[in-house]
């Protein structure tokens, strides 16, 4: 008997043993760090890379190391498609992309991008506050948490030789994002040979004389060095671009709830930050361009009404076969309306006051 009870506290200091191994265990796992591989084109070295990295080291600091981001910069991770499958099996968490990477998931998020939509910056912003908010609503139901869109300024014609009008793009070789079936519906209304190619691949297929024209932003140009491989510049507004980080909301909603919002304000504020100076660069960018020598090229009023009726048109349809929703193209289309009606009277408000 005695031997027995002596067996017994023995066992009872075991499974004691036991119980706070398992308690010390559960505390490890539960004050693991979570860490988010973000794959991005943004090369290393440039401001956008180090406000990247800053972002992740506040993330580090707020959430007391619970939850780190590491960046892949300089499209080390490949190409759009490549980053997706990485996501889809874990290997990454999310990724900084343009439209054209995720259309495939939510189409909407192409809405933006529909060619010569919006006339000015601020037309943009006006659309933007009524419809960003409902985007990423639908991004999320996509299996994507995003924290806020980055304009990068209006993409413009750029080639090796003058576009004035439409007859100068026939024929001509033109790069379209790989996946991106708004530009692919854009390049065939305008009868142009579209050259489907990842972001990625785009500088050296300028650099072989793969492609004839892009269009591209002139703060995208100047970062990704593009401009050194073209000659002209159209100058009009043609597609309105932005970014944006996605992130696999399997892998976000593994992450507590409170240090989920300290993700979102970080990464929210520095996409507000991307917003305002993006712009601001993009302005500055423009003027390197013509600095470096590339020469700038204006449509006049008849040639651009051309090209602008033949793109509307061209928008419509995609609205009508889904490439976008209906109801949101619409949507987006009386916003603009809204803003020039509103535009409009202010102006001629102002000339009447000028006038007494």
């Amino acid at each position: 008997m005695l031997g027995s009870g002596r067996l017994f506290l023995k066992g009872m200091q075991m499974n004691r043993v036991g119980i706070v191994l398992l308690a010390l265990s559960i505390a490890g796992v539960a004050n693991a760090a979570t860490t988010l591989k973000i794959a991005t084109v943004t090369p290393e070295g440039s401001q956008w890379m180090k406000d990247m990295r800053a972002s992740a080291d506040a993330v580090r600091e707020q959430t007391e190391g619970r939850v780190i981001v590491k960046y892949y910069g300089g499209g080390s991770m490949g190409t759009d498609s490549q980053v997706l499958k990485r996501i889809s099996i874990g290997a990454l968490q999310g990724g900084v992309f343009t439209p054209s990477a995720l259309m495939e998931k939510y189409g909407d998020i192409g809405l933006y991008g529909l060619p010569m939509v919006f006339a000015s910056e601020e037309e943009a912003g006006y659309v933007r506050s009524h419809l960003d908010s409902k985007i990423a609503a639908g991004m999320e139901a996509a299996g994507f948490v995003t924290f806020g869109f980055a304009a990068t300024g209006f993409a413009m014609i750029m080639s090796n030789e003058p576009v004035d009008e439409l007859s100068d793009m026939k024929g001509k070789r033109v790069w379209v994002p790989e996946g991106d079936t708004i530009s692919k519906a854009t390049m065939d209304a305008l009868q142009v040979t579209p050259i489907p190619l990842p972001l990625t691949d785009v500088y050296t297929a300028l650099q072989t004389g793969t492609l004839d024209i892009i269009g591209m932003s002139p703060v995208g140009a100047v970062i990704l060095q593009y401009h050194t491989k073209l000659k002209y510049v159209t100058d009009v507004p043609l597609i309105y671009t932005i970014g944006f980080m996605a992130v696999d909301k399997k892998a976000f909603d593994k992450v507590a709830i409170a240090d989920q919002q300290i993700v979102h304000k970080v990464m929210a504020d520095l996409y507000h930050k991307y917003d305002v100076l993006n712009l601001e660069d993009d302005s500055e960018a423009k003027q390197a361009l013509f600095a470096a020598g590339m020469k700038r090229v204006e449509l006049d009023a008849d040639r651009l009404a051309e090209i602008r009726a033949v793109l509307h048109k061209s928008n419509a349809e995609m609205a009508g076969r889904g490439v976008v929703s209906s109801a949101m193209y619409e949507e987006m289309m009386g916003y603009v309306a809204e803003f020039r009606s509103e535009a409009a009277t202010i102006a001629s408000s102002e000339k009447t006051t000028k006038a007494q």
